[in-house]
């Protein structure tokens, strides 16, 4: 909303009205825009047969799975330095040197963005509702 707010700043006109109902009117037009969308674009219900079919199972699935998901989808919300230095690191094991000599950064530089890769990721993973 903000965002709209923010591209649209110069069509307030303080002289139709305040402030705060120029930016409830903002926020019930994307209200409305959503929910027209929505209509357009019916969610489909997930069908647990398909969805265990494509996952490559015997119709269940099992934790590491899951947590593969998971994981993934937090990686893609981070920034892509963070996600590259945690990528490196972490899930593949190689040592902050050669991954700052691969990226061209400093060592530090490596170091840094991990660290504050983590963070992030436990935000990010917060935000998703998982439980650390």
């Amino acid at each position: 909303m903000f965002l709209r707010a923010w591209r649209s700043a110069d069509t307030f006109d303080a002289g139709r009205g305040s402030l705060r109902a120029w930016l409830f009117a903002i926020a019930r037009n994307l209200v409305v825009d959503h929910t027209r969308r929505r209509a357009v674009r019916p969610v489909q219900p997930v069908d647990a047969e398909r969805l265990a079919v494509l996952a490559g199972g015997d119709g269940g699935f099992d934790e590491a799975t899951m947590t593969a998901w998971t994981v993934e989808e937090a990686l893609r919300r981070l920034s892509e330095e963070h996600r590259v230095a945690l990528v490196e690191t972490y899930l593949r094991g190689r040592p902050y040197g050669e991954v700052s000599a691969e990226l061209g950064v400093p060592v530090g530089t490596v170091r840094s963005r991990v660290f504050y890769g983590l963070k992030a990721l436990r935000l990010v993973l917060d935000e998703m509702g998982v439980q650390l």
